[in-house]
């Protein structure tokens, strides 16, 4: 095994991915597969808290696995893998819910958020937090790159990692937060966070039709000397220092700023966009690369549950 530290996360797949969500976490998991034992996932067990249409899903599920290749990750270097891949992670939520009170899961966001909108709660979504946990905990993952704001799931994590190695004894090892500190919220199209919810989203392997599309209709503020939300977006790209000069020689030039964006997304996009359209092309190859990261991925933990059913008492027998 790897001398290298376990990093573990995954994406789940509910649509196509957009800018804001490449800076938010998928180029750290590319800048990071070197330094770390990397294993991804597509997190299909959890989309289904909100996606109960079986095309759709197995749509977006194998579109994540190309967007993952499309930026880069190495499958040399990553283990990427389906979340249903690997079952045991259920059985293990199972247990995790067996120990965890509901006042506890109550306090966390995504549950508290969903109740002060008054949406009708499905128990996966409520379970969310513990099925997590498995995911992270079944592979004694060393770090999970996460933004600030989602530490609260990792805290989680932890937490329920010490209340079973107090109960059961010594099983799990406490993963730690890799916090992208560096990482700020990617301002959309109108101004607001980037999310497909918004529709104000940079599709990240968008055609340069649609390119120009989002640029040309990005907010401006015509009282500005310089258009914040498109300098916002186009710092994700280039040096400040650049941009302060290009801002400087184009000051009030809206259209012309929205150019030089446009040019510079296409030549950021372009790359990706080839390499996933590339790897679209191999089915046989990428589905290979699948069926051998769930494989690695349920020997690994196979052989943790065998110790966590053994700690809390089933009897199983091989």
């Amino acid at each position: 095994m790897s001398a290298k530290k376990v990093l573990l996360s995954g994406v789940k797949p509910t649509g196509r991915p957009h800018v804001g969500n490449y800076f938010g976490a998928m180029k750290q998991f590319v800048e990071l597969q070197d330094s770390y034992e990397s294993r991804i996932f597509v997190a299909n067990l959890h989309a289904l808290t909100t996606c109960q249409d079986k095309v759709e899903l197995e749509r977006n599920t194998q579109d994540v696995v190309l967007d993952y290749l499309g930026i880069g990750l190495d499958p040399m270097k990553t283990t990427i893998y389906y979340q249903s891949d690997v079952p045991h992670v259920t059985e293990l939520a199972w247990i995790f819910e067996c120990i965890t009170t509901m006042p506890y899961l109550m306090r966390a966001h995504a549950f508290k958020d969903a109740e002060a909108k008054n949406k009708e709660i499905n128990i996966g979504v409520f379970n969310y937090p513990l099925l997590m946990a498995a995911d992270i905990l079944v592979q004694d993952a060393d770090v999970v790159p996460v933004g600030r704001d989602q530490q609260q799931h990792i805290e989680i994590t932890r937490d329920i990692a010490l209340k079973f190695n107090r109960m059961y004894g010594e099983t799990f090892k406490i993963p730690e937060p890799l916090i992208l500190e560096n990482v700020a919220t990617v301002l959309g199209t109108d101004g607001q966070k980037m999310s497909k919810s918004y529709n104000n989203t940079i599709p990240l392997f968008a055609s340069d039709d649609e390119i120009e599309s989002a640029v040309m209709g990005i907010v401006t503020d015509s009282g500005q000397d310089i258009p914040k939300n498109v300098y916002e977006i186009h710092k994700l790209l280039k040096p400040e220092r650049e941009l302060q000069k290009l801002y400087a020689e184009k000051k009030g030039q809206y259209a012309e700023l929205k150019k030089e964006l446009i040019k510079d997304l296409k030549n950021f996009i372009g790359p990706m966009r080839a390499r996933r359209v590339e790897w679209e092309s191999k089915p046989e190859e990428v589905e290979k690369i699948m069926s051998e990261g769930g494989k690695k991925m349920r020997k690994v933990v196979h052989e943790k549950m065998i110790e966590v059913r053994a700690k809390v008492g089933l009897i199983h027998n091989e």
